[in-house]
């Protein structure tokens, strides 16, 4: 049997939604359903009657789609997320490990994951214990005395344990004005300071990138109600003269807060409380692995002395009379509910599991897993990438792009670059105390042989960057959606979607027209 062979040049299915995702609402065609539902057979209600003028009527313009169709767009979206089981998240700062599925398990147990946050006392001392052992075990290793779970993030956590500072300051009569915070700090820590009523001073970090103690020294009076303290630094380095810093404070009358978002270099090896620290913040959905991204839902308990702990939120666990577990709510200096219910719990159950999965010894390790991996790429990349700081790295590096923008090619440009090798971009442009600042923080997830390829991804840039700067400038190529309009889309973001105008119709002579 003869074959017909193929004339002409075959045609390429570029247009396939596999390679171009239109939006729902221009995937629509009038009529389409997801869903068949039986027939009515009960009185119909009349909502009108029974809701008055709050019936919507109208519900404006939906998509219209059949339940194939939505199960594709959605999946196909998901096949597009980078995802940390697919490749290494090399953010500075923010700590995007491996969030080990034995967590996910124990999250998912019936009597854990389907628990009623007001089921009475007695049928939920499972929940409370797991509340309390990860308290304790929290505050073994921050060196704290009391802690609350309640904070549903970081800075959620920040806006709490400032709000204790304050109350502790009010109930000395002596309300104070202002928060000192280091140019190295997160961006929530002055923002958190203004929230809570306080003007925020400016530190300037010193020539090793850590509190200029001099400086300190010069500017806490009795005004000054704490200095908020990320330790280590967004820099990656350790604030050697801590217990200086923390006596300075502590001689005004003042507190030392402390930023707890990059305590992976730390779990293990010393303990916050033990350099001098008043109230920290841990990141549940960082150190100790919980998820991490896309809004939540994170976790960020507030660690805290003894002075400090009258004005923790309720209710705390407590162990009663008859030595059951309870919720005590009878405390008169508390600062109040900062979060419904106790906190995120699903995020209290992953971090216990992570905790007594790892132990002791297995945080410790950790610990120097990360520091080790972070150090790793700073002595490979140093000399391919401008090192502005010289003092010794932990958990983190952080370069500039010194070297590469004298052929005009920016951070920003090789972050996007690295897309193009296969990684997540590390942070891009922070901390601000670095000029066209690369952050790398590997965690203790990766492998040298994974770090290899970052390593040699990053060289390559580096010499792209030198011999054809264009090339970088432009990336990333090999993605669906080339470079966008990041200034725009931050701007004037279109956050409605509107149905085009159908143009006007054009009137052609085809009498006229060759064909």
């Amino acid at each position: 049997m003869a074959v017909e062979k193929f004339v002409g040049t075959p045609k390429k299915a570029t247009t396939h939604t596999n390679q171009n995702e239109d939006l729902m609402f221009e995937k629509s065609s009038p009529g389409k359903k997801a869903y068949r539902l039986a027939q009515l057979d009960v009185p119909s209600v009349d909502s009108v009657a029974l809701l008055g003028d709050s019936v919507r009527t109208d519900l404006g313009v939906m998509p219209e789609l059949s339940e194939i169709e939505i199960i594709r767009h959605f999946t196909r979206l998901s096949t597009w997320n980078y995802a940390i089981d697919l490749g290494m998240y090399p953010l500075g700062s923010c700590t995007m490990k491996y969030n080990p599925r034995v967590n996910e398990a124990v999250a998912r147990l019936e009597g854990i994951a389907e628990a009623h946050p007001y089921q009475p006392e007695s049928l939920s001392q499972g929940c409370l214990g797991i509340m309390q052992t990860l308290s304790d075990a929290l505050i073994e290793i921050t060196g704290m005395d009391a802690i609350t779970l309640q904070p549903a993030a970081g800075a959620h956590g920040e806006f709490t344990g400032i709000l204790l500072v304050r109350a502790y300051h009010e109930s000395k009569g002596n309300p104070r004005k202002k928060i000192l915070i280091p140019d190295s700090a997160h961006g929530t820590n002055p923002a958190t300071a203004a929230v809570c009523g306080y003007e925020v001073a400016n530190l300037k970090s010193n020539a090793q990138g850590m509190v200029d103690v001099a400086e300190l020294e010069r500017m806490v009076d009795e005004d000054t109600a704490a200095l908020m303290l990320t330790n280590p630094s967004t820099i990656g380095v350790f604030e050697s003269e801590i217990h200086k810093i923390a006596d300075i404070l502590h001689a005004k009358g003042a507190l030392l807060y402390m930023d707890g978002a990059n305590m992976n270099a730390l779990v293990g090896k010393t303990r916050p409380g033990d350099f001098g620290v008043d109230v920290m913040h841990l990141n549940l959905h960082k150190t100790f692995s919980t998820p991490h991204g896309g809004g939540g839902p994170g976790s960020g308990p507030v660690a805290c002395k003894k002075i400090l702990e009258p004005f923790l939120p309720t209710p705390i666990v407590v162990t009663k009379s008859d030595g059951k577990l309870g919720l005590e709510y009878n405390r008169p200096q508390t600062v109040g509910r900062v979060r419904i219910f106790y906190g995120n719990f699903g995020m209290f159950v992953r971090a216990l599991a992570y905790i007594l999965a790892n132990g002791p010894d297995g945080l410790r390790q950790t610990t120097e897993d990360a520091v080790l991996n972070a150090n790793y790429i700073r002595a490979k990349l140093e000399g391919t990438f401008d090192l502005p700081y010289k003092t010794q790295s932990l958990h983190e590096v952080v370069f500039s792009d010194k070297l590469q923008a004298k052929n005009g090619v920016k951070t920003g440009d090789m972050g996007k670059r690295l897309i193009d090798y296969g990684f997540h971009a590390y942070t891009v442009s922070f901390p601000l105390v670095v000029q066209g600042a690369m952050m790398i923080e590997p965690t203790e997830s990766e492998s040298r042989e994974e770090l290899d390829l970052l390593i040699d991804a990053l060289k390559q840039i580096a010499r792209e960057a030198e011999e054809n700067p264009e090339l970088v400038q432009t990336s990333p190529h090999t993605t669906r959606v080339q470079r966008l309009d990041e200034t725009t889309a931050a701007r004037k973001p279109i956050l409605r979607w509107r149905a085009p105008v159908a143009p006007e119709p054009v009137l052609v002579d085809t009498a006229a027209k060759e064909w």
